[in-house]
């Protein structure tokens, strides 16, 4: 499949134009600060949850109600803790990093960051666009 006649590919210069840009580095910090910590935070809770089932034994089969006990709890904890980071995440990513990365999609898409092209997307004088 060829691309639309109106549409020509980006360049690694573009690419590299791109990355080096205040709102990438931006959008990798709203990122990290996000993704590092929670990341961090469950797999604490993920070894917690091993290191009980392991060492603590006594504690993880104390029943709760019926044939439940802490353990099987702390097990459907830790799924309902994904789905809550997910959450999470989707608000985060929906607020913080999909603004600027939508901006910058649509900056590269117009070759905003090609070589020669001021921060308006005008092309300075001598400049070609291939």
């Amino acid at each position: 499949m060829t691309p639309p006649p109106d549409r020509r590919l980006l360049t690694p210069e573009e690419y590299r134009a791109a990355q080096d840009s205040p709102e990438f580095v931006e959008l990798k910090k709203r990122f990290r600060s996000f993704a590092f910590p929670m990341t961090v935070a469950f797999l604490a809770w993920y070894l917690l949850y091993v290191l009980l089932s392991t060492y603590a034994v006594d504690f993880m089969s104390t029943p709760v109600f019926g044939n439940v006990n802490v353990g099987l709890l702390f097990g459907l904890a830790q799924f309902v803790t994904t789905f809550v980071i997910t959450h999470l995440y989707v608000a985060h990513a929906n607020k913080r990093t999909d603004p600027i990365a939508d901006e910058m999609r649509d900056r590269l898409e117009a070759h905003e960051f090609a070589p020669g092209t001021t921060t308006d997307g005008a092309h300075t004088p001598g400049s070609t666009r291939a």
